[in-house]
């Protein structure tokens, strides 16, 4: 994106400090809305002009969902640019601090993560002359507002940008609630706001997204899931697996000893990856319950001698797993983000880059009960039933799809 290209929504982001602005005197900033819509860059880049406008030899926090987090979704967008207009950027990532230098002023930057409530401490006892917050709304409320306690240098800001949750998510509730009370700027941003987004982009978003995530990605609006997590699931989109041998064959596992086991067996044609055929065994209904070494067997059973290039386990299941790894079998440990997963397992059976089989019946039966549940808390979460083939299919798409993406699945895999 050139710097000359923003909209009105970014232009309000780069403007609101300075100096003729009727905000320049609020204490924070808040943008949030739709993915892809413009926010972090625009958010970053205003971050460090005022930074660097305004002080001198002051320390500054960057903080994101981790700190990797922070070079890739921060960083990576803004540093360029930054260099293109003259500053002096420096990184020394041993201690996460970055310097900046521009007409004889120089700050410094340090990235913090705040993954879990721990993470307040790593604040504690600094001074920062203001924040940044990406992706505030991922971050537990101890960590930010610990951060934000930090900020204790005159005319120190709050910077905040995120994807909407719940409405009863503490940072809506506590901030974007309450901005009067906190003296804050609410941005809101639409996909429209990103001048860097075709026609053709923007509504892709709209056909790859349903449910709670076309409300809070596309929209951007802070809404509650309700109904069936998989609500565009339908017959309609079951489809058999291709004649001949598969190009890679992958099983998915959610182990359980009282709760149901359910097992995926996954071929891959022509880019598309089939559920072919399943294992379920519920020990409530069945009357009696299973030990490793007999899943173990199950396993070798359900797999008929085939040749599997990977098995992606559920990362609780230590036990399972290593009766596995002593058959001979390559096991990965699932990616297990919840939330995180069910947005890509959406997003792979829209696409048809993942297809159900008929034969898969448990799949079918878990597809039309899966749903959300109600809370108070603000933590989004489906109901703990009826999601034992819901939770294989999850870490497969999670797991497989995401290293794939990367090429590093089948560098990984056995060479058939």
């Amino acid at each position: 994106m050139a710097l000359r290209d923003f909209s009105a929504a970014q232009l309000r982001v780069l403007s609101w400090w300075s100096e003729g602005s009727r905000f320049k005197d609020f204490d924070a900033v808040i943008c949030d809305g739709a993915v892809r819509s413009g926010k972090t860059v625009c958010m970053g880049l205003s971050f460090f002009f005022w930074a660097m406008s305004c002080f001198d030899g002051h320390t500054f926090g960057l903080c994101g969902r981790s700190i990797s987090a922070v070079r890739r979704n921060v960083l990576a967008g803004i540093v360029p640019h930054l260099r293109g207009l003259g500053f002096v950027v420096s990184e020394k990532v041993s201690k996460n601090l970055v310097t900046v230098s521009f007409r004889g002023r120089r700050n410094f930057f340090y990235l913090f993560g705040g993954k879990d409530e721990s993470s307040a401490a790593l604040v504690q006892g600094l001074t920062f002359a203001g924040a940044l917050f990406d992706e505030a709304a991922l971050m537990p409320r101890s960590f930010v507002e610990q951060a934000a306690a930090r900020c204790s240098v005159s005319g120190s800001k709050l910077w905040f940008n995120c994807n909407p949750e719940g409405p009863q998510h503490w940072f809506y509730r506590e901030w974007i609630c309450k901005l009067e009370e906190k003296r804050a700027l609410y941005i809101h941003f639409k996909l429209e706001d990103n001048p860097g987004l075709s026609r053709e982009i923007v509504e892709r978003y709209a056909r790859m997204f349903s449910g709670v995530f076309y409300q809070r990605f596309v929209l951007g609006l802070w809404t509650a899931p309700i109904g069936l997590v998989y609500d565009f699931f339908s017959e309609a989109l079951l489809k058999s697996a291709p004649e001949g041998e598969a190009e890679s064959l992958v099983v998915s596992c959610d182990y359980g000893t009282v709760n149901p086991a359910s097992f995926g067996l996954w071929g891959l044609w022509d880019g598309v990856w089939y559920r072919i055929r399943e294992f379920y065994f519920d020990s409530r209904r069945e009357g009696f319950q299973k030990t490793d070494i007999e899943y173990a067997r199950d396993f070798v059973a359900f797999c008929e001698g085939r040749r599997i290039d990977a098995v992606v386990v559920d990362p609780s299941a230590a036990s399972f797993m290593e009766a596995l790894r002593r058959m001979g079998f390559k096991v990965l440990g699932a990616r297990n983000d919840v939330l995180d997963g069910i947005r890509r397992t959406s997003e792979a059976l829209k696409s048809g880059r993942v297809v159900i089989c008929p034969e898969c019946e448990e799949a079918r039966r878990e597809f039309a009960l899966y749903s959300w549940r109600e809370g108070a808390d603000g933590i989004d979460a489906p109901r703990k039933e009826n999601d034992h083939a819901m939770d294989d299919i999850r870490y497969f798409v999670s797991t497989v799809l995401e290293l794939g993406e990367r090429e590093e699945f089948f560098g990984m895999s056995v060479e058939r």
